[in-house]
């Protein structure tokens, strides 16, 4: 990947020729300061960020990259979103695969293979990320540009290392893009998720009575932190998905301590152990439900090594209520899920996770629907059809006909067609994020399904009214004259949603700037 421009410094290189990076030399505290202004950049939709003056630290700071679902499609090596699907429908194939049934798909899976063998990594025996080493007493965490995001946040974190660990019987590596807070000179902690990789090499370690070895990898190609985050079966490894991402191998490099493999255009790398039971507190930390977390035992990692490129950057994100980068990477994540969930679910048509719902919290997903109780069936099986909708809360089902990116028809179609004594399905004390204080008990909480599909069969028990509309040929007609009429001028988009009484935050600047140029 690195040989055609794939690490981090070529992809900022992309945003600053396509106006999509803003350098900041002025002085900045990577506690508190940076974040406070990068949220607000990012809020407004602004470019990524450079800042190159970071007081603490001699690496320069790069922020945002990903702060619009844009420079994650470029991060893709694409250009528009739709072409996320295409790739999703490769991973569907790998997923679940099945004989081919017919010369279309036995097309699709030769295609497959050939882009398989393409993927896979290689070795580079003189890796970028080797050319500074530090081992031992050198060791020193502070001179990274660290971030601590909000006020009541605990420490200095790292966000958008990718972290990699190995299975101890099966030697198949894990990356996972987990939060470490530093607790010293030369240890961190690793907040991971019980159902994570990371976690259940973890306890196979302790289980053979060995420690776990890991490795941190600051400052790769954003593609490569898609990958990460991408749902796969356990027994594939993440590179090998990167490299079906990138079109090409990802290049690795061996670490200097650790049996473990890294990107070896990584900027920074941290080489260290984990003892099976060696805790410390964890946290709190501003995290993506908007609040501030409680504090965890967690896992310490001891450094015992770090490498990097000369002249390192330091690529990081923050957590906090969306939009965030995270919600960002989750909407074109979205598009890559939907091939998967067709292949599993065949009558989904399409679904969506919207930011405001977290980007996980609730789903809606549209259906084609032939028979009663169909929506509760499609409901339970988007629960169970990825490891990442196991925390998912709330899923709304609704026809196909509706567009589940427009939040007027959804909120039509729960209302105009939920009874909620009839289509509200509820699943009990099932397994949970303990980020969720909703939650009555952490780490156990409810589900939701609502069904709001049209309904068919006994799932009604009188007739429902004819849906309004009109004739094609109706609108073709009035198409054709909009301009004789003199109603060119309005255009034929959509209407602005605040016209309807929404009031969403970039709406309501947008209105303060033209009042502003009015007066």
């Amino acid at each position: 990947m690195a040989q055609q421009g794939r690490d981090l410094r070529g992809f900022l290189q992309l945003l600053e020729r396509r106006g999509q990076l803003r350098r900041i030399n002025a002085p900045v505290d990577p506690d508190l300061e940076l974040t406070a202004i990068a949220d607000r950049v990012l809020a407004m939709g602004g470019p990524a960020l450079l800042f190159e003056n970071v007081i603490g630290s001699s690496m320069p700071v790069a922020v945002n990259l990903l702060g619009t679902v844009e420079r994650v499609v470029w991060s893709m090596g694409m250009e528009r979103a739709e072409e996320l699907e295409v790739l999703g429908a490769k991973l569907a194939l790998l997923q679940q695969p099945r004989p081919p049934k017919g010369l279309g798909e036995l097309k699709s899976y030769g295609s497959l293979a050939w882009d398989l063998l393409r993927a896979f990594p290689d070795l580079d025996l003189t890796p970028p990320c080797h050319q500074q080493v530090f081992r031992g007493e050198a060791v020193n965490l502070d001179a990274l540009p660290l971030l601590r995001p909000w006020p009541g946040d605990a420490g200095r974190i790292i966000t958008l290392g990718l972290v990699i660990t190995k299975d101890p019987e099966t030697g198949t590596p894990n990356v996972g893009v987990y939060r470490l807070q530093q607790q010293s000179i030369n240890t961190m902690t690793v907040h991971w998720l019980s159902v994570r990789g990371g976690a259940r090499h973890l306890r196979k370690a302790a289980a053979l009575g060995q420690p776990l070895e890991i490795a941190i990898a600051i400052g790769v190609h954003p593609l490569l932190v898609m990958a990460a985050a991408t749902p796969i079966p356990v027994q594939l490894s993440e590179w090998l998905f990167a490299g079906l991402y990138g079109g090409e191998g990802v290049r690795l490099a061996k670490c200097k301590t650790v049996n473990l493999k890294v990107p070896s255009h990584s900027e920074v790398v941290l080489e260290g152990t984990i003892t099976p039971g060696e805790e410390l507190a964890d946290g709190r930390f501003g995290d993506h439900m908007g609040f501030y977390g409680g504090v965890e035992d967690s896992p310490l990692v001891r450094i015992q090594c770090i490498t990097q490129r000369r002249n390192p950057i330091y690529f990081t994100t923050f957590s906090g209520r969306p939009p965030k980068e995270d919600a960002m990477l989750a909407i074109a994540l979205n598009r890559i899920y939907t091939p998967i969930l067709r292949q599993q679910i065949p009558e989904i048509v399409d679904f969506f996770l919207p930011m405001e719902g977290l980007s996980y919290k609730l789903a809606v997903i549209a259906i084609d629907k032939a028979y009663p109780g169909q929506a509760k069936r499609a409901a339970m099986a988007f629960w169970t059809a990825l490891p990442q909708f196991t925390y998912t809360k709330f899923v709304v089902v609704v026809d196909k006909a509706i567009n589940i990116r427009d939040p007027r028809q959804v909120i039509w179609a729960i209302s105009a067609l939920v009874d909620p004594q009839r289509d509200l399905f509820v699943l009990e004390d099932t397994p949970f994020d303990t980020l969720d204080f909703a939650s009555e008990r952490l780490g156990l909480g409810g589900r939701l399904a609502i069904d709001a599909t049209t309904k068919v069969g006994p799932e009604k028990r009188h007739g429902w009214g004819e849906p309004l509309r009109r004739s094609p040929e109706l609108e073709a007609r009035v198409d054709g004259r909009w301009a004789e009429l003199g109603l060119a001028d309005l255009g034929g988009s959509e209407p602005d949603p605040s016209l309807f009484g929404y009031s969403f935050e970039h709406l309501l600047s947008r209105l303060a700037a033209l009042s502003g140029r009015a007066a």
